[in-house]
This record gives C-alpha cells, structure tokens and sequence, in this order.
C-alpha cells in the first residue's frame, strides 16, 4: 500500500497566513497531545461532534481543511470506509499528518498543501467538507467561506468546528482567566513555541468574535449558499460546531 501524496506548496502568503504558519510551525510533534490535554481533553470531543454533525456515508468523498496533524481525517476514516482529502497550508503539519496516515492506500487518503482561500478542486468536487480552527487564520471568512462552498456538491453536507468565548457571565470569566493566565503559564511548562500559542489563542479568539460575530459567522455561511446551518455550542461554549448542506 501506498503512503499518501502532497501537492506542490502555495505561493506567497498574506501577513496573517504567515504569522500562523510561523506559529504552528514548532507544534507538531506533540500536537495532538497538548491540544487535548491544554483544552481539558475538550478538543477531542469537539472534533468527534464535528465529524457526527458531518455525517459522512460509505462511499464519500470528504475535503478536511485545515486538516493539521490529521486528526479529524482519521477520525472520518474510522467511522466510515469513505476518501478523505486533506488540505493545510502547513508543510510541518502536513508531515506529521503523512505520520499518522503511512500505509493508508492512496485511494482513501490524499494530503494536499494549499489555502482555503483558494482550493486547488474543481466545483462540486466532494460530498461532505469539514474543517477545524480556520476562520480566525483567513483575512476575509465571507469570501473563504464561499470558496468551501464552491467545492461542494449540490446537497453537500459541511461541518466546522471552532473556538468560542462562552456567552454565560461566569463561564466568560474563567475562560478569560485560563487564557489570559492559565493557558500561557501551562504552555511555558511544556516549550517556548506552546507558550507563544498560550499567549496568542485567548486575543486571538476574542478579537475574531469582536470582528465577526456569531450572527455574522452564520450569514457568511447562509451568503456561500449554506442551507439549514445548525449552530452547538459546546463545553459552555469553548467550542462551537456548525453544520450545514449546500443548496
């Protein structure tokens, strides 16, 4: 069996994608291990809603941006005898990802280094899209969110998941007490990179949602031609999981 395969790398990258490629380009090797264990084994619940609220059915063909490590592919894999694509901008990432999939036939596993904004697939490509922790990484969420939709066939089902800043007065306050104390002093603990992503993520999210309401989020969605978009708020709302199927 064959590993999976890499597409050429993208061009130039705007001052955001660069700062998140220079962010996650030390965080591979322990990745998945401290993004469950930072998030109080949160995150790997979140992504198991988010592959359920995918729904992908035996004989898919499933597109996962901002796929990182793989985790979510993987779990797609599990739950289904269906072909994942995978896309992230990340070489790093990518390589940890190729990782996790060595030995995976080529037929059900593609890795493919590229930008949400601009997918290398043609119209009405796949029939289930998800994707994990991307819209606060884009310079325009309306316009990446039609360029998922565009990939997706007529009646697609697509899935993301994100964080979220908890709308209940005292969840909000521990959430901005971990993140703005908790998260980088646990990051420290582990390396300087995880302690620069400690003290990124909490401005990071609050600014995204000051910028982008959740409101707004799901009219960017309802704008790309996303029907029926479902909103779940998570651990208090420290994730939120949308779906929805294309028109």
């Amino acid at each position: 069996m064959s590993a999976p395969t890499t597409s050429d790398p993208t061009g130039a990258a705007s001052p955001r994608k660069r700062e998140a490629l220079a962010l996650f380009s030390d965080l591979p090797a322990r990745y998945d291990l401290l993004s469950a264990a930072l998030s109080f084994w949160q995150d790997p619940r979140w992504r198991r809603a988010l592959v359920r609220a995918a729904g992908p059915a035996p004989g898919d063909r499933v597109l996962d941006v901002a796929t990182g490590t793989g985790m979510v592919a993987a779990e797609i894999l599990l739950r289904c005898n269906c072909s994942v694509v995978g896309v992230d901008q990340s070489p790093e990432m990518l390589d940890a990802a190729r990782s996790r999939f060595a030995g995976f036939p080529a037929s059900r596993v593609e890795l493919v280094q590229a930008q949400a904004e601009n997918l290398p697939f043609a119209q009405d490509s796949f029939d289930v899209l998800t994707f994990t922790y991307l819209l606060r990484y884009v310079d325009d969420p309306a316009a990446t969110m039609r360029e998922l939709a565009r990939v997706l066939k007529p009646g697609g089902r697509i899935a993301s998941l994100e964080f979220g800043v908890p709308p209940w007065p005292p969840a909000r306050a521990a959430w901005r007490l971990y993140t703005g104390v908790g998260l980088p002093a646990l990051g420290r603990l582990d390396s300087r990179a995880w302690a620069q992503v400690g003290r990124f993520l909490g401005p990071s999210i609050r600014g995204f949602y000051e910028r982008h309401p959740l409101e707004q989020i799901v009219s960017y969605w309802e704008q790309a031609g996303l029907r029926e978009v479902k909103v779940r708020r998570m651990s208090l709302g420290g994730g939120i999981v949308m779906s929805a199927r294309k028109s």
